[in-house]
């Protein structure tokens, strides 16, 4: 067993995400992973568990990505959208609070944005790894 606080694992800022050959600004977004993923990492080859922290008016831009993954809102509120994956028009638009999931199918365009120009919004995110595709198909 490992035990530990998630303040005791490293936060990373997350700078450029890619989508369809380019690269978008992330803005006042924060990771930290608190379970390493792949056997090489030490961790469970299935899933990795992420913690979130996303600063006022903090944005995500569109992206997508082979595995499946799960968000759970522990803090804050947040615009999560979902695009048309030929156009990348906007397809669906909800606003998600403490208690809130939302599932992303994979290669799904997705993105978000904390509506808060005040204060920062967390949420844990648990994605499928591409090892474990045979058994988190999305």
């Amino acid at each position: 067993m490992i035990a530990m606080n998630s303040a005791d694992v490293e936060n990373v800022q997350v700078g450029t995400v890619p989508y369809r050959g380019t690269s978008s600004d992330a803005k006042q977004v924060d990771v930290r992973w608190l379970s390493k993923v792949g056997q090489d990492a030490g961790g469970s080859p299935a899933y990795g568990l992420r913690l979130f922290t996303v600063g006022p008016a903090g944005e995500i831009p569109i992206h997508n990505h082979a595995y499946v993954q799960t968000m759970y809102f522990i803090s804050g509120k947040f615009e999560c959208w979902a695009f048309d994956p030929d156009t990348d028009k906007m397809i669906d638009k909800r606003v998600c609070g403490p208690g809130d999931m939302v599932y992303i199918p994979s290669q799904e365009p997705h993105g978000m944005r904390n509506l808060s120009k005040t204060e920062s919004g967390q949420f844990l995110c648990c994605i499928c790894t591409l090892e474990a595709s045979a058994v988190c198909s999305g």
